[in-house]
């Protein structure tokens, strides 16, 4: 399944990143905690040329712990720092400061012997839709500087934010990349809400997440849904019976497979089916090894 979508204004939010790239010095980088890898643009290298980075895993309040510590252990391999953070609770968000300054550290050390006195650490934030950008700026800078919304795409220009401890951020628009060649990829992106409902099927979204719950969550899955048994239940009998279950009903006792789907999305996102991760980096590198073994 090839998921094509790369609107207008995403096209635009590129070209201004580019343009803005040679006025910061560090890149905040958001990723969604629950689904690191997934939620991260593969233009990103690209788009920042090398700018030192750290990773944010926003929405760690929602993820598994133990998937996120493995994530986190995952990007220190990869040489780079990340940091969970909960920017609800705040929880996290003050060792963004301490971070960025460790990291300028020997750029401005250089800079004072040459006599260049730095005011201020300019950060780019980038992130795809609904990650939890501004949330974040609001966070940093304590007051509603940026605005949010549970829609991706709220964010429709850059601004620059100024904050009372040497730093100042510049906030983007959320950037998609042109097209998802891989299902899983599109699939967790939509399920956790980065993508705009049109773009695919709920009840498509709903079944795969069924699906994955049933495999890696299957006790959280059966409490939540007051499911006594899973192991017969596979494909859309599985939304059926989640659907009879919440009483999401047709006349003619038909279930509405649609409205069972958009609960199932919601009490994800809302955190009431517990703190569930969409992906383990073990699942990506298990991917190699399944393309090696295809045919042409």
């Amino acid at each position: 399944m090839v998921i094509q979508w790369y609107p207008g204004h995403m096209a635009k939010a590129r070209r201004q990143v580019e343009e803005k790239l040679n006025q910061v010095d560090l890149v905040l980088e958001l990723l969604d905690a629950r689904l690191p890898l997934s939620s991260r643009n593969p233009m990103i290298d690209d788009l920042i040329k090398g700018k030192p980075r750290i990773v944010l895993l926003t929405k760690s309040d929602l993820a598994d712990p133990d998937a996120t510590r493995c994530w986190t252990e995952f990007f220190r391999g990869e040489k780079t720092q990340a940091l969970p953070v909960d920017i609800l609770s705040g929880k996290g968000v003050k060792a963004i400061f301490s971070i960025s300054r460790e990291l300028m550290k020997e750029k401005i050390e250089n800079q004072a012997q040459k006599g260049i006195r730095r005011h201020r650490i300019r950060a780019m934030v980038l992130g795809v839709p609904n990650v939890g950008k501004s949330a974040l700026i609001n966070r940093l800078s304590g007051r509603s500087t940026a605005k949010t919304g549970d829609r991706p795409g709220v964010t429709k220009a850059q601004q620059w934010i100024k904050l009372g401890n040497g730093m100042e951020l510049l906030d983007t628009p959320g950037i998609l990349w042109p097209k998802f060649e891989d299902r899983e990829v599109g699939l967790r992106l939509a399920s956790s809400g980065a993508i705009k409902e049109e773009i695919l099927p709920v009840d498509e979204i709903g079944l795969y997440l069924l699906e994955y719950l049933s495999q890696r969550y299957p006790e959280q899955l059966k409490d939540r849904y007051k499911l006594s048994d899973i192991r017969d239940l596979q494909g859309p009998a599985l939304l059926e019976e989640v659907g009879k279950r919440r009483g999401c009903m047709r006349k003619g006792g038909e279930v509405d497979l649609e409205k069972a789907a958009e609960m199932v999305l919601r009490d994800l996102r809302s955190g009431r089916l517990g703190r569930i991760s969409l992906e383990f980096p073990s699942d990506w590198e298990e991917k190699p090894n399944e393309s090696e073994g295809d045919g042409p």
